[in-house]
């Protein structure tokens, strides 16, 4: 821009070509002066807009004095312009404001001292070099800062988004952890138990009846996980499946585990103590059967010869759930735990809002009890009555 404005100025200067005659320095050359001085602000228009304004308003100014050249006023423009658009916010918004009343000055000024309306043209011509570039500037940066708050924006926006997949990535595979854990823990269980049973009794008919719960365990594991990669698989599904695990199934829940806990010397009973039984809330019965699944597990896994007690109740709009069998050593095979179990249930009751409680209780006498109680609120907002 200073290169083409400095080579336009002399091709002007060289024509003859003036904006003005009859000034204190008549010389053609003198002009080539102020030419010379804003075409070099040109290349500080960016990196030292106010200062290359202020110089080029005195080089304009001094052009007044001689010839004038053309090439001098539009480079002046351009450095108000520049001074808007790459200033402080504080400069664009002085700027405009300072050009529009120098404008209206300098045209009632010379009004009144030619007293000719001709007088209004030095006005419009003020407006053209100073204020005119100048609100140019102002809008351009408006432009200019909204199109960088809106990438910044976007920019924000991808990053949440980015957030909230990984999130959701993480609790969909701590779901599924956690489902497929509930799911297969108790067959998978059985299976240890009876297996280590057949191998270290010699005996044909606890082998035979080991071999038949072996079976029976694998092929129900077998349908669990058919079940889970089923809904995996499916797209669009965020809801529970219809085959999702209720209240309702709790007896064949207690059944089965009366079958694997033959062996090991465990009684499981069932009590339901509530007045209605009214289907509950989808997530609250999955819920609930899962803490029953995995305290039966658990009791399988780690529980000594005696009764393995199940109590269904609800209190308000509270649904309590305990487990509790004998806590002692025992005799005889048992399958490892990895605690898995325990962190699954606080994951669902937390998720529901409610509170849950796993340990050791004391019964008075010798026999210890370890106990799983847990209340879930039936509905949103409930509280402990």
């Amino acid at each position: 821009m200073a290169t083409i404005g400095l080579f336009g100025g002399v091709v002007l200067w060289a024509l003859g070509l003036s904006l003005q005659a009859d000034r204190v320095f008549v010389a053609p050359w003198v002009s080539l002066l102020p030419l010379a001085v804003v075409s070099g602000l040109e290349l500080v228009r960016r990196t030292a807009p106010q200062t290359a304004l202020v110089i080029g308003t005195l080089a304009l100014v001094a052009d007044q004095f001689t010839v004038g050249n053309l090439a001098t006023v539009l480079m002046f423009t351009d450095l108000m312009y520049a001074a808007v658009l790459y200033g402080t916010p504080s400069a664009a918004r002085r700027i405009p404001m300072t050009t529009f009343l120098i404008t209206i000055a300098v045209t009632i000024g010379f009004l009144a001292w030619f007293r000719d309306p001709q007088a209004l043209l030095i006005g419009v011509v003020t407006a053209m070099v100073s204020f005119l570039p100048a609100i140019t500037g102002v809008s351009v940066r408006n432009h200019r800062d909204a199109a960088e708050t809106a990438r910044q924006h976007a920019e924000q926006t991808a990053l949440l988004a980015e957030m909230d997949r990984a999130q959701a990535v993480t609790a969909e595979r701590t779901r599924m952890a956690r489902e497929l854990h509930d799911m297969v823990a108790n067959h998978l269980s059985a299976i240890a138990i009876h297996s280590t049973a057949a191998l270290s009794i010699d005996d044909p008919a606890t082998s035979r009846d080991a071999l038949g719960v072996i079976r029976e365990n694998s092929v129900d594991g077998l349908a669990e996980m058919r079940r889970l990669i089923g809904l995996l698989r499916t797209k669009g599904n965020t809801q529970e499946p219809a085959a999702s695990p209720t209240l309702a199934s709790l007896d064949a829940l207690i059944e089965q585990t009366r079958t694997n806990a033959a062996s090991s010397g465990l009684t499981c009973t069932f009590e339901d103590t509530r007045d209605e039984r009214d289907a509950l809330p989808t997530p609250v019965e999955l819920a609930a059967y899962r803490i029953v699944q995995e305290s039966l597990t658990n009791a399988l896994k780690h529980a000594a010869p005696g009764p393995v007690t199940v109590r269904i109740g609800q209190l308000g709009q509270l649904l309590t759930v305990e487990v509790s069998s004998v806590f002692e050593d025992r005799p005889g095979p048992r399958a490892p735990g990895s605690g898995a179990g325990l962190v699954g249930m606080r994951e669902r009751v937390a998720l529901l809002g409610g509170t849950i409680e796993a340990g050791p209780s004391a019964t008075g006498g010798s026999t210890k009890i370890w106990r799983v109680r847990a209340e879930l609120p039936v509905e949103e907002g409930a509280s402990r009555t």
